[in-house]
């Protein structure tokens, strides 16, 4: 038992460190930037590998029916990560790297929003969609953990979770999306 209380009691402290060191002025600009999109009816789109991905997949969800369960009439918004049809015939075609630069291009337009989560934030997929987001005009947002990567220098606003912990920044990454759910719900 003491071994499990040790556990908790440290997986608390870095949450709580984490908590008081992010920039919470960031995630303000990332909503700011899914009002106006909504407002606008520009889409939303959310990506990321293995846990990441599903939290892109929950995101979009929150985002497309929790802003509004009233109405449905939430943002316009798609987790890049949920077709795995799609995103397999991408990977088999044109390499795993271009999964959802490939979606990016047929599906969005300028002045979308792309967000990414990315522990590492050097996943080649997920840079990649950052690269063509930009190419095509669209506001870019990055969810990071560790040291922040590739990502953390291309995207237009970088929320960085500065530790090396995938388990507490995947965490954050749902919980910085429930804050904006909740900050977005019943503003349009």
């Amino acid at each position: 038992m003491k071994e499990f209380c040790e556990t908790v009691s440290d997986y608390l402290k870095t949450i709580n460190e984490t908590w008081n060191s992010l920039d919470w002025d960031r995630v303000k600009t990332l909503s700011d930037d899914l009002l106006n999109a909504w407002t606008s009816g520009n889409k939303v789109f959310i990506c990321g590998n293995g846990g990441s991905a599903a939290n892109a997949n929950h995101l979009a969800n929150d985002l497309l029916y929790g802003v509004s369960p009233e109405d449905g009439k939430g943002l316009k918004v798609h987790s890049l990560a949920s077709n795995v049809s799609v995103n397999t015939c991408l990977a088999n075609d044109t390499g795993f790297e271009n999964i959802f630069a490939k979606q990016l291009s047929a599906l969005a337009d300028s002045k979308d929003v792309l967000i990414v989560f990315s522990g590492s934030g050097n996943s080649p997929n997920i840079v990649k969609a950052l690269e063509q987001a930009k190419i095509m005009g669209m506001k870019t947002h990055a969810v990071l953990g560790f040291d922040g990567g590739k990502c953390k220098k291309i995207a237009e606003n970088p929320i960085h979770i500065p530790l090396d912990d995938m388990q507490v920044a995947e965490d954050f990454q749902m919980i910085i999306g429930h804050i904006l759910m909740k900050n977005l719900k019943g503003r349009k």
